[in-house]
Order: structure tokens, then sequence, then C-alpha cells
């Protein structure tokens, strides 16, 4: 178990790891710094959330991580077939989200056609 503290970083942009955290307790920011500077929050996760490293994350909260290695992690769903169930769901679910995500930023985005510079990077 790791704790945070609100406002800490548990890690920033481009930093390496081996695996994934779990939010066992409190709420975690997710965001990512353009090359220009331009700041944008991705997700606001709290307990029971899973989350890597392909962007920042601080806390936003007191928070309290469980750090799984990735070999670990695999390891346990191959032996776990219910914990392995539960991870492709939770997975699932959030794909979803970010699928809905997009295209509400797509199609309910306040800038003119073509200068959605989310959308114009995919």
């Amino acid at each position: 178990m790791m704790p945070f503290k609100k406002k800490q970083t548990v890690f920033a942009q481009g930093d390496s790891t081996d695996g994934l955290f779990f939010i066992q307790k409190g709420k975690v920011q997710l965001g990512v710094v353009s090359e220009g500077g331009k700041e944008a929050t991705l997700r606001i996760l709290s307990e029971g959330d899973f989350f890597g490293r392909m962007s920042s994350a601080i806390a936003m909260t007191d928070c309290v991580l469980l750090h799984i290695e990735k070999k670990a992690m695999m390891l346990a769903m191959t032996l776990e077939p219910k914990l392995s169930a539960m991870f492709v769901r939770y997975l699932l679910k959030r794909s979803i989200r970010y699928q809905e995500d997009l295209v509400d930023q797509v199609f309910n985005s306040s800038e003119p056609a073509g200068t959605n510079s989310f959308v114009d990077g995919i």
C-alpha cells in the first residue's frame, strides 16, 4: 500500500513503470500536458478504479493506492478466472465511457469544425 497526501504527485507524464495502480481510498486526477504546455484533465478516478501511466496522476484527496506489478497481475489473472473476468469487465466499461466522452467532445464542442486539436490528433 502506498499513501499519498492531497495534491501529491503519484507520477508525472512520461514516467516509466511496470504495472498499474488500484485506488483503495481517495480520488486521483489523471491529466496530460501538450508540447505547448496546455493542460487537460482526462478523468477523476475514485475507490475501486485502476490506472496506469499514460498520463500524469495527482492525488485530489489523501489516498491509499496499491501498486500491482505487471507480472503479478498477469499471474493473478491466469490463476483466478473471477479476477480476470472482473478486470476485463472494468476495462470494457472504461473503454465505453471514453468513447462516450469522445463523441460528446466531437459533437458538443464550442470550437468551429476542424479546429479541435484533440480530435485532429486521432
